[in-house]
């Protein structure tokens, strides 16, 4: 039983009284005894074991080798099979009426797969024709690789500008086109390997470090830079800026007004007016999703035909201009090693390897929980991985699962990676015949479709939830969001990420403590300062450590449990330490603790016994009761009565043997 009030007008007055760090009033309490369960410590573990358990759950927490267990030889082999090939799971299965529904999915995002393949490859600063190879090989290799039913992949807008962007900064594409397409191949390879060994080595847990304010604030960002890049095309200018800096496009713009062509302008608000309203169309109804999907192919198809009809290429109007027909042609000889080149494409490789990656797992795992299934985020790695590798060999540029062309491929009833080959093979049949067509076609209509699948990259409402429930988090958010547009995108990111990882340094390193009490009629103790019921206990500290006790926090919290004490008895300027007998320390939160951790509990416990004060410990968990019993063995620090398995049998225990009733500080 928990202490029971005996004076019920002392308990109405403490409710009227002013509280402080220890808001108070004086009564006496009755306590009556309570049964005490022995704290027993954990079955005995051999290092080996703790060493596999750990390794398991830090490299295998999903268990995979969970569905081999009990089964026959031949069919563990089909279950490995399946696993590293999913499209062995899903093939056997499938039907025709999941067939037409892929075909209409396919068709669809291809649909929007080659005008966006044309127009990111440009951002990039890459030959056009590379979306469309980008768009054709990769999505083969998923089909078979990837477990997501509702990814497209392709290339995308962000890791595009990320590529064009950092190798720009050392080549040249108008000077060197030949070296700077050799290191864009180069980087993807890298980018691949990086993502496919992330995979093999289970170490997927790298790219969390990503926070969802980091992503928030870093997409809006870069789509803002993304768009202001499309002011060239959507303006008819050529001398433009090759910084990417809000600051920098802005001037660039404007000192050159001379070069605006009205043509140019006129054709582009017009196309992005009905972009942008196709779009807004799909999202306030989902079963209209063909509207903007089809909208940026109808984009072009009008747009060359009015080029080619009025001949507008020689009244300002820039074109593409001549796509070779053919398939991918092989690149592997291209894979560019030497020149001081290294360090550039091994960078490239990396900053635009973790985007795509955190990007296209994000997509898959949400369109994966709107139809109630899984998406192994490993086989994602290795299938994304591998998809780079493969491509960096023919002639293909890092790609990824792209949000738009996923969206589409979802709302259009995708039922398996079917719709991949199916938009690849559309994708393929455009390269083998329909290149021609799209010698007319004006820049100025691809921009368009970059600002307008861009713009759904700034989601306001999502940084004003950030704001409203962490101000850190958004914080980090606005962060990345201002490095990006005023510095660069890999550095805005890179300030983001370090300023994420200050905030888990400063949760490890200043770990939260505070002070329980009881709340009245219950054997339940809570925070004092968040519960105005609970009430502090007499002579005795009862503080709650939220956080593993290790190394970098051990001297914070022994100097923050001093300062503890001292609040607790001289609270109000009135001396109370012959009120103080016991401080509970409850460890219920403390999942690990190492040799300073333990070092921190003998402190205190001398600290304690010169001021002629108990320490008493409550509910250390499994890892924390094994080190301290070890420790205990060499220095007899803790006894039998120091330990219990609850705060309230602690209190209900310490209570009973004070010697006399002590004025409480409710």
């Amino acid at each position: 039983m928990e202490p029971t009030i005996m004076d019920p007008n002392a308990m109405n007055n403490s409710n009227n009284s002013s509280s402080h760090n220890f808001p108070h009033h004086h009564q006496f309490l009755e306590v009556s005894s309570m049964e005490v369960h022995k704290v027993v410590p954990p079955p005995p573990r051999s290092t080996a074991h703790k060493l596999k358990n750990r390794l398991k759950e830090t490299f295998f927490s999903d268990d995979p080798f969970h569905q081999f267990k009990g089964q026959s030889p031949k069919r563990k082999w089909i279950l490995g099979a399946q696993y590293f090939f999913p499209i062995l799971q899903w093939c056997p299965n499938y039907t025709f009426k999941f067939f037409k529904s892929d075909i209409v999915a396919g068709l669809t995002i291809a649909s929007l797969a080659i005008p966006q393949g044309i127009s990111y490859a440009k951002l990039a600063n890459l030959p056009p024709i590379l979306g469309l190879y980008s768009s054709f090989v990769p999505p083969l290799i998923y089909a078979v690789l990837g477990s997501s039913r509702d990814l497209a992949v392709g290339p995308v807008s962000i890791a595009s500008l990320i590529l064009g962007s950092m190798l720009r900064e050392k080549v040249s594409p108008a000077k060197e086109p030949l070296l700077f397409l050799q290191l864009a191949f180069t980087s993807t390879l890298f980018a691949g390997l990086f993502q496919a060994s992330l995979g093999i080595l289970r170490l997927g847990f790298i790219i969390d470090f990503l926070s969802k304010a980091t992503l928030i604030g870093f997409m809006a960002g870069a789509a803002i830079i993304v768009s202001l890049q499309q002011l060239k095309a959507l303006l008819g200018i050529v001398n433009f800026t090759k910084q990417m800096g809000v600051i920098a496009v802005l001037s660039s713009v404007f000192q050159h007004t001379d070069e605006w062509s009205w043509q140019t302008i006129l054709m582009g608000f017009c196309f992005l007016v009905f972009l942008l309203l196709a779009r807004h169309v799909s999202m306030k109804n989902p079963k209209f999703f063909w509207v903007s999907a089809g909208a940026p192919l109808l984009s072009v198809i009008l747009s060359t035909l009015a080029v080619f009809v009025f001949k507008a290429q020689n009244h300002g109007v820039s074109i593409i201009g001549k796509l070779e027909k053919g398939l991918n042609p092989p690149s592997w000889n291209m894979l560019h090693f030497g020149g001081g080149h290294l360090g550039l494409v091994l960078k490239t490789g990396l900053v635009t390897g973790i985007i795509s990656l955190t990007e296209g797992i994000a997509v898959g795992r949400t369109f994966a929980a709107l139809k109630d299934y899984q998406v192994d985020g490993n086989k994602e790695m290795m299938a994304i991985g591998f998809m780079n590798i493969v491509g960096s060999c023919t002639s293909c540029y890092i790609t990824t699962g792209a949000f738009s062309r996923s969206a589409v491929n979802h709302n259009a009833g995708a039922k398996t990676a079917m719709s991949n080959i199916v938009m690849s093979v559309t994708v393929m049949v455009t390269l083998l015949f329909l290149m021609p067509l799209f010698r007319y076609t004006p820049n100025v209509v691809l921009g368009a479709i970059i600002v307008t699948a861009v713009i759904g990259l700034i989601d306001i409402p999502a940084a004003y939830l950030i704001w409203k429930i962490d101000k850190f988090d958004f914080v980090v958010c606005v962060c990345a969001f201002l490095g990006v547009i005023f510095i660069s995108v890999q550095d805005g990111l890179a300030i983001a990420v370090g300023i994420s990882l200050f905030k888990i340094l400063m949760q490890v390193t200043r770990p939260k403590t505070m002070v329980l009490g009881n709340i009245p009629g219950t054997d339940i103790y809570r925070n004092l300062h968040h519960y105005k019921d609970a009430k502090s206990v007499p002579g005795i500290l009862i503080l709650s450590i939220e956080a593993p006790i290790n190394f970098a926090n051990s001297t914070y919290l022994n100097e923050r449990i001093t300062r503890w004490i001292q609040e607790f008895e001289t609270q109000d300027g009135v001396g109370k330490h012959s009120d103080l007998q016991h401080l509970v320390l409850d460890l219920s939160a403390v999942s690990s603790i190492d040799t300073s951790g333990v070092g921190l509990v003998k402190d205190l416990k001398k600290k304690l016994e010169k001021r002629d004060l108990d320490l008493v410990l409550v509910n250390p968990v499994g890892e924390v009761m094994e080190k301290l019993q070890q420790a205990n063995k060499a220095d007899n620090f803790l006894s039998v009565d120091s330990l219990y398995l609850t705060v309230g049998e602690a209190v209900s225990s310490l209570s009973s043997k004070m010697k006399m009733p002590i004025s409480s500080q409710v």
